[in-house]
């Protein structure tokens, strides 16, 4: 359920007091309840013509407002009157009471009554229904306080309890819903989230954390593979960064390039990668260079491979904006001149060492 909807839903039957303790402030109790009277009675007409029901608290409140207040005149006495917020909210908690620890759901009753297109599943509801065990015990609170400043405290003391102190007591039970909310949803989305292995410059697994943390600068060292694809002339495969990636967008790069998730092997991973990539099958490759490559955003120990299997190339995913051959001569035309990705330029320089050499 919209806690906000059902907010709007209950407000109009609290305006009359709201009216009433503003009026009383300047012109006194009896002009507070004519006016709290009239406002009661709009409510009730407006509510009925725009949306053709009769709404029982408002008349509820008014009512009330009304039979205490006068009752308060007439004895000239306030104590009633001063009581009267304590009592509306002692049937706001028995209502609560009853539908947060027992089946009968009065709360879920009015909301289908008043918001028929609104459902909830299992869990919303019984999420729902916390919420409104925190609401019982919070409002039982300020009832007592309600009725203690009603008797034993001063005007001022009782104005603010029985006002102001109900929206502080509102604000912080919604505040703390929706904080918890948050956090839950942060919760969940890191759980879904793709776990990555922690490693040492070696290679030792040290732990695991979230793809999102790696990416943030803080140096979260983790393994990564790159598989260069060759033919017989040692012409090296590249393919072209999507446009719409964050990270060096339209720039070529390695053939193959990704991490490795918690609990895969550094095959499993070449593989995927290559498959996901360039569509690359039943290739073998040999491990040539280890090394760590430091970043902005990231601190990655990179495993190298190359292969000369590229019969079974094909580009199938938007991972991959182009690919083909080149050769060592374009290669080194093209190097300084931000046509290629730092990393590969960098990696080039132990191709020719390690592959052309």
């Amino acid at each position: 359920m919209n806690k906000t909807e059902l907010l709007k839903k209950l407000l109009p039957g609290f305006i009359p007091l709201f009216v009433f303790i503003a009026i009383d402030e300047i012109w006194g109790t009896r002009a507070g309840l004519i006016a709290a009277l009239v406002i009661g009675v709009a409510e009730m007409v407006w509510i009925w013509i725009q949306e053709e029901r009769f709404d029982r608290f408002v008349l509820f409140d008014t009512g009330l407002l009304v039979v205490l207040g006068s009752v308060s005149i007439f004895l000239n006495n306030d104590i009633f009157f001063k009581l009267k917020p304590g009592l509306v909210e002692l049937i706001l908690c028995a209502v609560l009471a009853v539908s947060a620890f027992s089946r009968i759901n009065i709360v879920g009753l009015m909301t289908q009554r008043y918001m028929k297109d609104m459902e909830l599943n299992d869990l919303q509801m019984a999420q729902f229904r916390k919420t409104m065990q925190l609401m019982f015990f919070v409002f039982l609170i300020h009832t007592v306080l309600v009725f203690y400043a009603a008797f034993y405290l001063s005007d001022g003391a009782w104005a603010f309890i029985s006002g102001g102190l109900f929206y502080i007591l509102f604000a912080l039970v919604f505040g703390y819903e929706f904080i918890k909310k948050k956090l839950n949803s942060r919760k969940q989305v890191i759980s879904e989230e793709e776990w990555l292995p922690l490693v040492d410059e070696q290679g030792v697994i040290i732990g695991k954390a979230p793809r999102s943390a790696c990416h943030r600068g803080e140096k979260l060292l983790h393994p990564v593979v790159h598989l260069h694809v060759m033919n017989a002339q040692k012409n090296v495969y590249l393919q072209m960064r999507p446009l719409n990636k964050l990270v060096q967008p339209g720039k070529w790069d390695t053939a193959v390039g990704g991490h490795i998730s918690a609990g895969e092997t550094l095959e499993t991973a070449l593989k995927r990668e290559a498959w996901e990539e360039i569509g690359l099958r039943n290739f073998s490759a040999r491990l040539v260079k280890t090394y760590r490559w430091d970043s902005e955003l990231e601190s990655e120990l990179v495993y190298v491979f190359v292969s000369y299997d590229f019969k079974s190339i094909h580009l199938h995913s938007d991972e991959v904006q182009e690919g083909r051959f080149w050769t060592t001569k374009q290669i080194e035309n093209q190097i300084g001149q931000g046509v290629f990705t730092p990393n590969f330029e960098c990696e080039y320089k132990l191709l020719k060492k390690e592959i052309f050499q």
